[in-house]
């Protein structure tokens, strides 16, 4: 919580205190014309100036030009210091405000004149760009107490990492703090990125914790309240090595960042910035922000209350109808692979056999499958005849909408492993495992059992790469057609 806390804090508290800066601003500079020419603003209906609707006027374009600020960029947590980037942003935000006055002055008859947009544009551009200059002197002068700062883990080979820091030390409108390091090299034999140890003499600071290289370094960060993982050598852009770090991060809602020497233009939005003469290219996947990831979990809960409502007859008949067929338990409770790693129980209703689990090595052996992550087979004799049905249907899947509420699983993502299949997956395949497992996910609407094992992995691991709000979605009305055809369900 600590590290959402601080989070909220530079997204949500430092912003509304510029935006307030910033909309008063364009406030201070129409009041010192207002004050020079009140008749060039909005009369009464007695041809004197209406005070009060000249107010209202002007906080309604305090509030447009604190919108045109936000819609190109300024707000954004690494650029609300930095003064290149602020400032040919604001002459954007500018240039927008003015085309939108110009319309809302055409549209709605207003006297302005256009010397007095021109003049009021001017003069906002100005103090905003004064106003910025005195909140970067104020964050930056922070920035040397460790405020309004991120905590940093800077990766890279000893080397790299005694240069960084340097750099970093050197540049006040940096927003890393670093608190750790983790210094990796690759090995000789193996080629693989390994932990190394620090050489004497590289200036390195003692009180820096030095960190492995680990499968858990996303959940050390967190646990340090670390911000931004910052990369600056070893660790190409283009590795599987980076897309492995990459997605154990910033599922946890850390920052990746590396050295621009380090990365190319691939997938992930990037942000580009030359501060003092220090090149950082900024990497995120958009779709693990707090708000998107927010966002899901409560599109999780009302579908799950709203599906578990509507299909409450459904599953009443479906647990009658498997308790008169051979009179076992309605319910089917199996250890699965959830989230990080964690294992949770999925409840599905019972469509095979009491003994079904006992029976599966044995038919994955006699139909060539021990090798394969997902065991499907068709005309399975496993399978009850209450279970045949409801699994052409995806009857038995609804209870899992209680695991949905619980918090184990989603309603879209990648389908639960169980142990064995778990413990059997290679470094990408097991990125899946950085979202929450789903009902419904890529593989089921795309062939579902049909699917070859290379096939599988390969949906998955792209799920948790592009997931999105409108894929989920997607996904989705693709589970309802794939249900309705029982497309690759056996």
């Amino acid at each position: 919580m600590s590290q959402i806390s601080q989070v909220l804090y530079w997204r949500f508290f430092v912003n509304l205190i510029l935006m307030v800066v910033d909309g008063s601003m364009l406030v201070f500079a129409n009041l010192i014309l207002f004050m020079m020419e009140p008749f060039s603003y909005i009369p009464d209906d007695n041809g004197m100036v209406s005070e009060l609707a000249t107010g209202v006027l002007m906080l309604l374009l305090a509030m447009i030009y604190v919108a045109c600020l936000h819609g190109v960029g300024i707000y954004h947590r690494h650029i609300m210091g930095d003064g290149y980037q602020v400032n040919y942003r604001i002459v954007g935000a500018v240039v927008r405000m003015f085309v939108i006055q110009a319309a809302f002055n055409y549209i709605f008859g207003l006297p302005l004149p256009l010397h007095i947009m021109v003049a009021a544009a001017m003069m906002t551009l100005v103090f905003t760009v004064v106003a910025r200059f005195v909140a970067r002197r104020v964050i930056a002068h922070r920035r040397g107490d460790d405020r309004f700062a991120y905590a940093t883990i800077v990766i890279g080979s000893p080397d790299c990492i005694a240069r960084t820091l340097g750099r970093l030390r050197q540049r006040t409108q940096m927003n890393y703090r670093p608190v750790a390091v983790c210094p990796i090299g690759v090995d000789p034999r193996t080629k693989a990125i390994v932990s190394t140890p620090i050489p004497d003499g590289l200036g390195i600071d003692d009180e820096l914790v030095v960190l492995p290289y680990d499968a858990d370094l996303g959940v050390t960060a967190v646990g340090m309240d670390v911000q931004t993982l910052l990369v600056c050598d070893v660790i190409r852009r283009d590795s599987v090595e980076f897309n492995v770090l990459s997605l154990a991060v910033e599922s946890l809602g850390i920052e990746l960042a590396l050295a621009a020497g380090a990365a190319d233009m691939g997938a992930h939005r990037l942000y580009l910035r030359n501060i003092q003469g220090m090149p950082v290219l900024t990497l995120r996947l958009p779709q693990y922000g707090f708000g998107t990831r927010m966002i899901k979990r409560g599109f999780d809960l009302v579908l799950a209350v709203a599906a578990l409502i509507v299909a409450s007859p459904i599953m009443a008949i479906t647990a009658i109808a498997i308790k008169i067929d051979d009179g076992g338990p309605v319910f089917y409770g199996q250890k699965r692979i959830g989230l990080r790693g964690r294992p949770f129980h999925m409840i599905k209703f019972r469509s095979m056999v009491t003994n079904a689990d006992e029976l599966k090595a044995k038919l994955a052996e006699e139909t060539g499958q021990t090798d394969r992550f997902i065991f499907k087979m068709k005309r399975d004799p496993r399978i009850t005849r209450v279970g045949a049905f409801i699994r052409k249907w995806s009857i038995d899947e609804l209870p899992q909408f209680l695991n949905v509420l619980r918090g184990d699983m989603s309603v879209v993502g990648p389908r639960p492993p169980l142990p064995e299949e778990h413990a059997r997956y290679n470094r990408l395949y097991a990125t899946r495992m950085y979202v929450k497992p789903g009902i419904t996910g890529p593989w089921q609407v795309s062939g579902r059992s049909n699917l070859t094992a290379e096939e599988s992995e390969q949906l998955d691991v792209s799920y948790v790469q592009d997931w999105s709000i409108t894929g989920d979605l997607t996904i989705l009305f693709k589970t309802v057609g794939v249900v309705l055809t029982h497309k690759g369900a056996y």
